[in-house]
């Protein structure tokens, strides 16, 4: 995909998740991809995602949840996405999700899940390839 300007990707940790040495890992590996990255931080809100989101003018949002809430928060920041009218942001997520999770997630507009052991070349691969256009 060609494009002028680099692809700016909100990593964020939402509840109360304690661990984010794999949000910081992919966020230095998106950074070493080409994109701009704004990393979140512990213990986020879905709102402050969203903020942090309409902040930065956000092209992606990149979701991680190792504690078991990716039910309530991942829709919940899409939702919250949607009604600031920003439906064009691509939302993705990972962690430990459970496989049987991950259709209802879709559902709820995270275009993909990631699980443990996904190769980070194809996130980058997928999120270059789906992410919104621009001039």
């Amino acid at each position: 995909m060609a494009q002028d300007r680099k692809i700016k990707i909100i990593v964020a940790k939402p509840g109360l998740d304690g661990h984010d040495r794999g949000a910081k890992l992919l966020a230095r590996i998106f950074a070493e991809a080409g994109m701009e990255v704004v990393y979140t931080g512990l213990r986020q809100t879905p709102e402050m995602i969203v903020e942090t989101a309409i902040q930065e003018d956000a092209d992606v949002v990149g979701l991680s949840s190792l504690s078991g809430v990716h039910m309530y928060f991942f829709p919940r920041v899409v939702q919250l996405l949607k009604e600031k009218g920003l439906d064009d942001v691509l939302v993705v997520g990972g962690g430990i999700i459970p496989s049987e999770d991950v259709p209802e997630l879709k559902k709820a507009g995270v275009a993909e899940i990631f699980g443990p052991g996904t190769p980070t070349a194809k996130i980058v691969e997928f999120i270059k390839n789906n992410v919104r256009k621009r001039d």
